[in-house]
């Protein structure tokens, strides 16, 4: 169990760092934010892989390429709820 939630932070880290990336623009979130962001991005990634292969809605983790994409999706998510909040 805790080799699954050290390889989640981690892989959450690089797929979360990999989307800020991608998406350039400021965000207020440090390196726990960013392995949170990545994480959530695994979970989407995976739901969406889920949808799209399987017709199935399961909720589970998804390797790097699909975090990324995943996080990608959470990040846009992310910015365009902050943007309502701050005006």
């Amino acid at each position: 169990m805790l080799v699954f939630l050290l390889s989640l932070f981690l892989v959450g880290l690089i797929a979360g760092g990999l989307a800020r990336l991608i998406v350039p623009g400021p965000d207020p979130i440090g390196i726990f934010g960013t392995a949170l962001l990545g994480i959530v991005g695994s979970f989407v990634g995976g739901l969406l892989a889920s949808l799209l292969f399987e017709h199935t809605l399961q909720l589970r983790t998804s390797g790097l390429i699909g975090s990324v994409i995943g996080s990608v999706i959470a990040l846009l998510i992310y910015r365009s709820s902050y943007r309502r909040r701050a005006y």
